[in-house]
């Protein structure tokens, strides 16, 4: 392993080096960068993040499977049962706080409780619902889907419980704003329980693997099928004949990298004022598009659900059977709706309001939201047109558009509009999240490193929009998924906590006490 960091170092002063060198002036940006960063984004996934567990020892040609998606999944089922289904006896609730109906101006925080929404399904509405789901079928066939679908019940629960602890543990300064986030819980907590130094070192891991989670995540991938889907439709409209941004995928980063720029400087106010706008006009657009495609087949969705159950339990054309389709669908919709990792409740943390477990059950909503139908939407799109057969070749984000083209023509050019509508909002967030924990790390004194964390910010979706594909998909899904263990660990020791809270929460809401806001 040692070998392997040193060669994938070696690479990049290799390269470089090389760069100024004659010989690289007839290289590509692109080819520059994904020969330089590939060695790296390799061996932090596949040599530190990604401990796999290997099944192929017990079960002859089982995949081995990722210890972080086994323990994702293990958080889940055991917060839906240990918290009594809250994620779907509370579900009705936490559609009536988020219309708005006890949203009290008066109380701490910055924005309201549909605002804290949209920011944090901002960072999960995405390119994860169009491009990890498309890929995720490439890999693991229809049955993906109902794995994705499984999670995404399950994770309900894990944003439930992570987001009322990151509530009710935030920092609220002189000015207003508020700092949460595991963070916050997570050394606070601990604290509390005779554990400041244990507290202090996994708040400290996390926050650090948040900010490499903002650049992988929500930096990098959005960027590369943001760039991708802009690249294949510029090459349609030319005939394949060479466009601006053909060979220069680079050209389009530094526009993206601009137009970021210009909202960032608002924080969390500005974040918001942003997503709130953005995220219901994109996904509204993506959603019916897809509605109508569904409904126009209406004959075929019996068809395509018989695929999505038999495919989840066959495992028909993945290597390794069910293990593999399971895994390849856990995967995918972690990276999408990120439950348990801890990210959400940093957004959250925002949200007017004295309850946290008010701004738990809104947090419920998200996984819902995003996996459960954008992301099964999607899935039906693409089966139901044929094109997880006939899409050969297509991978990504460029999977999804033909599926979609292949029955609208056209929207592949509404998808230009909308994917990076959907890539901007979640970099947009994931830039807050990275602040916030950069935040924490220094204490709040940041100094000149807010600035230098902001160049390299917009320095990296230049980067991110010329690499390929799969490296980019590692880096992201590592960086991401590392976020859960630190993450679950604190969550389960504060466990007796946050069921406390919410007994004591449906005690006084059923007795009458917790009342919609009427302004007196």
């Amino acid at each position: 392993m040692i070998i392997r960091l040193l060669a994938a170092i070696g690479a990049l002063v290799g390269l470089s080096q090389a760069a100024f060198a004659q010989e690289a002036a007839e290289r590509t940006f692109s080819q520059t960068v994904n020969d330089t960063i590939s060695p790296i984004t390799d061996f932090i996934s596949n040599e530190i993040i990604f401990f796999k567990i290997p099944l192929s020892a017990f079960i002859d040609g089982a995949p081995d499977v990722p210890f972080l998606i086994v323990w994702l999944l293990s958080g889940g089922i055991f917060f839906t049962f240990y918290m009594g289904f809250i994620n779907l006896r509370g579900f009705a609730q936490s559609l009536r706080i988020v219309s708005g109906r006890y949203d009290n101006p008066a109380d701490p925080g910055e924005v309201t409780h549909f605002q804290a929404l949209t920011a944090a399904l901002s960072a999960t509405v995405g390119l994860g619902n169009i491009a990890g789901v498309a890929l995720a079928i490439t890999l693991g066939g229809p049955g993906a889907t109902f794995w994705m679908i499984l999670a995404g019940l399950f994770g309900m629960t894990s944003k439930f419980v992570e987001v009322t602890l990151g509530h009710k543990y935030r920092q609220i300064d002189e000015n207003g704003v508020v700092a949460g986030g595991p963070m916050h819980y997570l050394s606070k907590g601990l604290a509390a329980r005779n554990w400041p130094n244990a507290g202090r070192i996994v708040a400290v891991i996390f926050a650090v693997i948040c900010i490499g989670g903002a650049f992988g995540a929500g930096n990098m991938f959005q960027a590369n099928q943001a760039t991708a889907q802009l690249a294949n439709v510029a090459a349609d409209l030319t005939g394949g004949a060479e466009s601006i941004f053909f060979g220069r995928p680079w050209i389009f980063g530094i526009i993206y990298a601009a137009g970021l720029a210009l909202v960032i400087v608002g924080g969390i106010r500005g974040i918001t004022r942003v997503t709130e706008f953005l995220v219901p006009i994109m996904a509204g657009i993506y959603v019916i598009a897809a509605l109508f495609i569904i409904g126009a087949n209406i004959e075929h969705l019996p068809d395509a659900f018989v695929a999505i159950f038999e495919g989840a339990f066959t495992g028909d054309g993945v290597a390794g059977g069910i293990l593999g389709v399971m895994y390849m669908g856990l995967r995918r919709a972690t990276f999408s709706n990120e439950a348990g990792l801890g990210t959400a409740s940093i957004a959250h943390a925002a949200a007017k309001t004295k309850e946290p477990v008010a701004e738990g059950l809104v947090a419920l909503l998200e996984p819902f939201v995003d996996t459960v139908v954008i992301c099964t939407m999607t899935a039906l799109v693409i089966i139901i047109t044929d094109m997880h057969i006939n899409g050969a070749g297509l991978d990504g984000i460029a999977l999804t558009s033909a599926a979609f083209d292949s029955f609208i023509d056209g929207f592949r050019y509404v998808l230009t509009i909308a994917v990076p509508l959907f890539a901007f909002s979640t970099t947009i967030t994931y830039y807050y999240y990275g602040e916030r924990a950069l935040h924490f790390l220094t204490g709040g004194n940041k100094g000149n490193t807010v600035h230098v964390y902001k160049a390299t910010y917009l320095a990296a979706i230049v980067v991110g929009s010329a690499m390929q594909l799969t490296a980019v998909m590692d880096f992201a899904d590592a960086m991401l998924l590392a976020l859960g263990f630190p993450n679950l660990v604190g969550v389960f020791i504060m466990r007796r906590e946050v069921k406390a809270m919410l007994t004591d929460y449906l005690t006084r809401l059923k007795a009458g006490e917790i009342k919609p806001f009427t302004g007196k």
